[in-house]
């Protein structure tokens, strides 16, 4: 495991782990209180208030499947990251998506603080 994967790793597995128990303000604590976040709806939201509305929404049972293809360090307390995750629903429907990720050092933390996803059509 490299450093960055050991940085960003807990933070992911943390929210996956929340999507799957559909626990959305464990998912929401995974962000930063201001963070910018972009779901599959027509607007972005900011907040972890608004990131635990957006997966209030979210069917239990979705399960997130991600793997990590890039990290790019963007400074010291920072890193992009590039991420495929399949979404699978309850019914078996699995929505293939890629997702940039930017987080940030908070404290002895790594926070999510920009959540785009974008869905892959086949």
């Amino acid at each position: 495991m490299t450093d960055t994967s050991r940085i960003i790793e807990p933070a992911l597995s943390a929210w996956a782990d929340g999507i799957r128990a559909h626990d959305v303000e464990r998912v929401a604590a995974q962000f930063t209180t201001d963070a910018v976040f972009q779901g599959f709806d027509r607007s972005h939201s900011v907040g972890r208030a608004a990131v635990a509305a957006y997966y209030a929404k979210q069917p239990v049972g979705l399960s997130p499947d991600y793997r990590v293809r890039e990290v790019v360090e963007l400074g010291e307390d920072a890193f992009l990251t590039f991420v495929d995750v399949d979404f699978a629903r309850p019914g078996g429907e699995v929505i293939p998506t890629h997702l940039t990720i930017v987080f940030v050092r908070d404290g002895d933390e790594w926070l999510i603080r920009h959540y785009h996803v974008s869905k892959i059509d086949a």
